[in-house]
């Protein structure tokens, strides 16, 4: 592979971003108050504290639409962790932007079917359109563009999404009717899910602040389901079933279940486990002590 680590190849295909965060803009909107407060709410959800970022750093992209170096900062200190310790969360997942997005988000997916049925195409239409390549945004700040590997949509390709909301079984023009729209400060339905609102808008959202008031927050179009269940149809016209699982009678099998039954039985009791058996989230000693401030475990907690 040639792209070099942080370039927008390389973090397109392997799903990393480290890319660093860029400067703050003169006129980026400040992190009030009030955005303090709901990320204390959001806090108050869990019962361990540091649990809150990923839901915290979506607040911070409906304010100020990336993950900004204050909104790094305010993590942090509402969190007791290090800055080092929110950026390393911050740059793993792509959803989490390290520069200022377009009003909305557009995805297409590459991966192998969605590119065998016209993925590829889309992309390379679009970004001819824009004038911008992956994870780079038009210069009336409307759309950012970029590819994804995988939308989990096979049975819709070709997939693209805005601001995370599926539009199915595109092609390149109805994907340049779309994106034109959306320049043009349309809201197009999507094919399933959510209301479309913005970049912003969705961040919230992802945060969990409700965008939609009474609105209904689900959309299925006629026939949504048609591509995910046409297996099933077919299966049934045709009168064909999967075979059962064949039983085993061996005594390993016997034994295994037993020691399952077991297991669940100790652990309704909380006697200790069987021999054999380890519990998954035991402490391997590097957590710190609670209330002790560190760079493992939960420093102390800010409500």
């Amino acid at each position: 592979m040639s792209a070099l680590p942080g370039s927008p190849e390389a973090t397109a295909t392997v799903g990393l971003d480290s890319s660093p965060v860029q400067p703050a803009a003169a006129d980026l909107p400040p992190l009030t108050e009030q955005t303090r407060l709901e990320a204390r709410e959001i806090i108050a959800r869990y019962p361990v504290a540091r649990s809150a970022l990923l839901p915290m750093l979506h607040l911070v992209q409906s304010y100020q639409g990336y993950v900004s170096p204050e909104g790094v900062a305010l993590c942090a200190e509402e969190l007791g962790l290090t800055m080092a310790e929110v950026g390393a969360v911050a740059t793993f997942y792509t959803m989490y932007k390290r520069r200022p997005t377009g009003r909305h988000i557009v995805s297409v997916c590459t991966n192998t079917l969605c590119s065998v049925l016209g993925g590829q195409r889309i992309m390379d239409a679009l970004s001819a359109d824009l004038g911008v390549h992956h994870d780079e945004t038009t210069a009336d700040g409307s759309i950012t563009l970029e590819h994804a590997e995988c939308l989990a949509a096979c049975d819709y390709a070709p997939v693209v999404t805005v601001d995370y909301e599926f539009y199915d079984q595109q092609d390149v023009e109805s994907a340049r009717e779309l994106v034109a729209a959306l320049r043009r400060g349309e809201k197009p339905l999507p094919t399933r899910g959510a209301p479309l609102t913005d970049f912003r808008g969705i961040s919230r959202q992802l945060a969990g602040f409700n965008q939609y008031d009474d609105r209904a927050a689900a959309i299925d179009a006629p026939g949504a389901l048609g591509p995910t269940l046409a297996g099933l149809r077919l299966a049934g016209e045709r009168g064909e079933s999967a075979p059962e699982m064949p039983r085993s009678s061996s005594s390993s099998s016997s034994d295994a279940a037993a020691a399952e039954a077991a297991g669940v039985e100790s652990a309704k009791r909380g006697a200790p486990e069987p021999a054999g058996r380890s519990l998954a989230d035991q402490n391997d000693g590097t957590d710190t002590p609670a209330g002790q401030p560190g760079t493992s475990g939960q420093g102390p907690g800010k409500a």
